[in-house]
């Protein structure tokens, strides 16, 4: 699905330098490569404030640790996702409400959100599915309305455009993940929150921090959640290569979506109005009932293909806390029986998606 030693190949050289000048300075924790990255990703991102931390799921915790949320308040989020986006809610003592997505984006419907908020609604997790971004003015003006905060999960878009700002900058807080196989991705664990407001930048470093402000002055509580040094100055190597990567992707992209275009059973991914994509994931729909055959055939060739994902948040043992319809939910009812993710990355060249290519073909044919 990945290939990350490929893309090691060809900035080999300025990785292992990184990684060995951060040996030579003993610098592992909070040094100046963790520093230079933040000020680095900032200007990329052009937002006031990045909070590097240890990895994705940590930044959407810390983040609605900083909003002051009471048990029981409810958090707004997508049921078609991954489980990190709930699990961080019920850590908490919230309780997550979870609403339907749009069929051809995958992305969180506004007017679902909009139908689900009570009195005890305080927030709102948009996740920008597969690398691109929901509909942020929309889902900003339901905020506005109802005095709610927006954490947008942007583990899987960072680099995408939404109406010329980045992911993860329009709402109160964005969090990413630096997990490797990202679009920015280290070569371990690693995360990060933004925020434009000043003052909720101040509280997230304190809470990443054991709750310190000042050194063993500990004001509230908070985690152990870092960047490590050797991580950031990966990310430094990688982050002047960030646009280049999502170029890479659209192109492998538009040759799928070519390819596929005349085979009526197959649906190519929807691309939001006022988003870019960056394609973390290319995400098919089979929907001719065969979704399985096809991965299994796939595979049967060496070709990788995951199922992204085959359970709604919903139903998962640990998050089923009843009250959900399935009336309620038709596109992710569906989602889950036909999505299919093929290989995305960087490496792909044309000789590789020939064979990708060509091989759906030979199932349908």
């Amino acid at each position: 699905m990945v290939d990350l030693g490929a893309q090691y190949r060809k900035i080999k050289n300025d990785i292992d330098e990184s990684i060995q000048s951060v040996i030579d300075s003993c610098a592992f924790i909070n040094g100046p490569e963790v520093k230079n990255f933040q000020a680095e990703l900032e200007e990329y991102l052009n937002v006031k404030n990045v909070i590097p931390c240890g990895n994705g799921t940590d930044a959407l915790q810390i983040a609605l640790m900083a909003l002051d949320l009471k048990p029981g308040d409810e958090v707004i989020t997508a049921d078609f996702t991954f489980a990190a986006t709930v699990e961080v809610i019920h850590l908490l003592g919230l309780k997550s409400v979870l609403v339907d997505v749009d069929y051809d984006t995958f992305l969180i419907d506004p007017d679902q959100i909009r139908k689900a908020i009570t009195p005890k609604t305080k927030a709102i997790i948009p996740v920008h599915l597969f690398g691109q971004c929901a509909n942020m003015d929309e889902i900003m003006k339901i905020a506005n309305e109802h005095n709610l905060f927006v954490v947008e999960d942007t583990a899987q878009a960072i680099g995408a455009d939404y109406k010329g700002n980045k992911a993860g900058t329009i709402g109160h807080i964005g969090a990413t993940s630096f997990f490797p196989s990202k679009n920015l991705g280290c070569y371990g664990d690693g995360g990060a929150l933004f925020t434009n407001d000043d003052a909720l930048a101040h509280r997230l470093r304190g809470i990443v921090n054991h709750g310190m402000y000042k050194r063993y002055y500990h004001d509230e509580i908070g985690v152990n959640s870092r960047l490590d040094s050797i991580q950031a100055a990966i990310l430094r190597v990688k982050l002047p290569h960030l646009n280049e990567y999502s170029s890479a992707r659209r192109k492998a992209a538009e040759y799928y979506n070519q390819a596929f275009a005349g085979i009526s059973e197959l649906k190519i991914p929807g691309m939001a109005a006022d988003s870019n994509h960056v394609f973390h994931q290319y995400t098919l729909r089979v929907t001719n009932g065969k979704r399985n055959e096809l991965k299994g055939f796939l595979e049967s060739k060496g070709i990788p293909a995951m199922i992204y994902y085959p359970v709604p948040l919903r139903k998962q043992k640990a998050y089923d806390t009843g009250g959900y319809h399935d009336e309620d939910f038709p596109n992710t009812n569906k989602l889950i029986d036909e999505v299919l993710s093929l290989p995305m990355h960087t490496e792909l060249d044309d000789e590789q998606l020939e064979f990708i290519t060509s091989s759906v073909k030979e199932f349908f044919n």
